[in-house]
Order: structure tokens, then sequence, then C-alpha cells
């Protein structure tokens, strides 16, 4: 639904971005009581890339959200299963378990970008959130001082706007205009991630998220909407020239890299039918950044990138849009804490994303599998750290 605003209007936040981090804070200001508006370039609902994987600690956030039946109602698969399989010529049988209940979840979910990102804008706009989509924004408005204190975006229809508020917020993606326009430095840099390709397979039966690991590949199998599964290959960035110089025939090219490096999972694929064309990502930066400013701040990927081969960006975002609204809720409402406020941002994030950033970059460099599988199993006691800390978080409440 497209909302015509007046041309010039006064708002407590303005979000420039609409996908699941500028939604999940929208969503969660607007329950806080806050004027909120969001805006996004692109068409809503409408999909984009990703890994869809939600692990514990982003399962725990849309519990405590009140959005996690919404995600199941929506046919959104329960992931209570995970399976590992190496391959060599020394590799260990197959294993596999059950998710256990921790942090008060006992499953995973995987869900259709396109599916997810309406559910939480629909909850933005329940919780009395302005959401504008096919709205770009051109450039920010500053005070004598050079603070932010707006934005000047137009409509598809070449309306011009002019939105002023106490906070912008940038959450438009990996490339955010917001952070360019800013300057906000990078804090943490590191070599660029690899390759990671995927499509939709259907016809086959799939159980559970499904991980194989091979000499300088990393490939899975996450479940999602339609009885269909996000199939998808790892390889550092050299090793996939093949497939992304393929043409029209990349599904052929990628379907051939899996049967050569992950050959069982190759075989289950060609058993099935690719619904989609091949998508992804190659050497997408793995950086932090400064993550607020005066009358600014940075959420999801706007702010922090890592390599997807932890598969771990929407729960980054659900938990940094959290913390962020904590910080903003407390500087509206005490302008005197607005430095400590948003120091405290910074603070947490930084120490959420420590140990989780080190093995993703690790894992991130193809190391050999019995390192590969170490790394795992870091991550995996990580995670389940990261879920208990979020759980613990004091709940926002929406405004009845």
């Amino acid at each position: 639904m497209h909302i015509e605003p007046a041309a010039h209007t006064r708002h407590d936040v303005v979000i420039v971005g609409a996908r699941v981090a500028g939604a999940a804070t929208a969503m969660l200001l607007a329950r806080s009581g806050l004027d909120v508006v969001v805006l996004d370039r692109s068409p809503l609902p409408s999909d984009t890339t990703s890994t869809h994987s939600l692990v514990r600690g982003g399962v725990v956030q849309l519990s405590r959200w009140g959005l996690l039946e919404d995600v199941l109602d929506s046919g959104a698969p329960a992931i209570r299963s995970v399976s590992f399989r190496q391959y060599g010529e020394s590799a260990p049988a197959p294993v596999s378990y059950q998710v256990k209940e921790r942090a008060g979840v006992d499953l995973m979910l995987a869900p259709r970008r396109l599916v997810l990102d309406d559910i939480l804008t629909t909850s933005a706009r329940r919780a009395g959130a302005t959401v504008l989509d096919r709205t770009t924004v051109t450039d920010l408005v500053r005070n004598a001082s050079g603070r932010v204190t707006g934005v000047l975006a137009h409509t598809a229809q070449g309306r011009e706007l002019r939105l002023d508020a106490t906070v912008v917020i940038g959450a438009d993606g990996l490339r955010s205009g917001l952070a360019r326009k800013v300057g906000a430095r990078v804090l943490e840099q590191h070599a660029p991630s690899g390759a990671c390709l995927y499509a939709y397979v259907g016809d086959v039966a799939w159980d559970g998220f499904d991980f194989h690991i091979a000499d300088g590949a990393f490939a899975g199998v996450f479940p999602t909407h339609g009885g269909e599964a996000a199939v998808w290959l790892m390889l550092p960035a050299a090793s996939a020239n093949g497939v992304l110089r393929a043409g029209d025939r990349k599904v052929d090219a990628w379907l051939a890299e899996l049967e050569v490096r992950v050959p069982v999972l190759g075989t289950t694929v060609r058993s099935g039918a690719v619904r989609s064309p091949l998508r992804g990502t190659v050497g997408l930066p793995n950086h932090v950044l400064q993550p607020h400013g005066p009358g600014w701040a940075l959420v999801g990927d706007a702010g922090f990138h890592r390599d997807p081969i932890t598969g771990h960006g929407i729960t980054d975002a659900f938990r940094d849009a959290d913390l962020l609204a904590t910080a903003v809720v407390r500087a509206l409402a005490s302008p005197q804490d607005e430095r400590a406020a948003y120091d405290g941002y910074r603070r947490e994030r930084d120490s959420a994303i420590v140990e989780t950033f080190r093995i993703t970059r690790e894992l991130g460099a193809f190391p050999p599998i019995a390192r590969f599988v170490e790394l795992q199993m870091e991550l995996s006691r990580a995670l389940d750290e990261e879920a208990r800390l979020l759980a613990a978080r004091p709940t926002f409440v929406p405004v009845a």
C-alpha cells in the first residue's frame, strides 16, 4: 500500500530501509509510543537476496516480539533437526541431532524473505509506524552544527518530501547510502567473503537443516515455504568463476559443482526440481562501521556485515534492532543522556559480535576440514550463548 504524506513533516524517528533491520527497529520504536516513519525505495512486499537462516537467537527475538506464531502460520517449516556430512577419504559417518530447547525455543527457521519482511512491516504498521515504499532518500537535512535533523526524499510519483526527525536511522543495507552520506568510519575491516550461490529446489522431502563440508566448499539445505528449500553452495571467490561466467547456464554449472564437490547433496538436488534462477553474492565485505553520530545511527548490514557462511545476518539485524531501539528510547526520553545511550549501543553491539565475527572470518577462509568442523562446534556454543543473552533482555510491550 502506498501512503502519500504531506510534503514537510516532523517525526521522532525516520528510518531509511524497511527490510528486517529497519522494519524491526520501526516496530519496536512505535511500540514504545514514538512517531516513526520508515522509507524504502523498493516496492513492498518484495523479495531480496538472503541466506534465509534464522538460528536460535533470531527465533528468540521473534518469540519475544510476539511474531513467532505469525511466521509459523505463514507456512515456514519449524526446523527441529540438523545434520552434518563430511567428504574425503577418512570422513566420518554423517551425524544428525534434534534441536534441543534452549533460551525458551526448540526450533530454527528459514522463511522466504518476501514473507518475513512483510510480517515485520505489517507489525510495524500495526504498532503505529508509517511505512512508505517506493520512496528514495536523496539527501540529509542538517542544522548549523552539522547534526543530522532529517531527510529529503521523493516518491515514485515524483513528489518531493522533507521529513525532519530527532534521529535518522540507516537500515539501508550493505551499501548504505546513509552511512556514506554521514561518513561513518570503518572500525574494523577484513578480507572480503567468498561466493554464496543458491537456488530454490522442490520435489524433495526436505527434513531439517542439512550441512555438507568438503575441501574448499561448504553447502547446505534450508527448508523454506512451499515445500521448497534454499540449497546453497559456498566457495572461495576464485573457485566460483566457472559458475559466475556460465551465462544463461548458471544453474547447470551450479548443479555440476554440487555433484563434484558434495556429491550426496548434488544427487539429491538432481532428483528434485530447481524452481528458480541462481541467486547469490560474491566478495562481500567483512567490516564493522561506526554505528552512530550526531543525529544518526546505523543498524543491520548498514553498520556491520559479515560473510554469509555463518547464515547469521537476520539474527544480527534482529539483535541490533533491539539494542538500538533501547538506546533511541532512552535518548529521546532524556536528551542529556543521548551520548551515553548511543555509546551503550555501540558497546553492546561490538561485544555481541566479537566471537561470532572471529569464527565467521575463519570459516570464510575455508580452512582444512578438521578445523572447519571445530569452528562449527565453536559457533554452535557461541550461538547458544547469544540466544541466552537475548532471551534475558527486557521485552518491548505493544502499545494498547
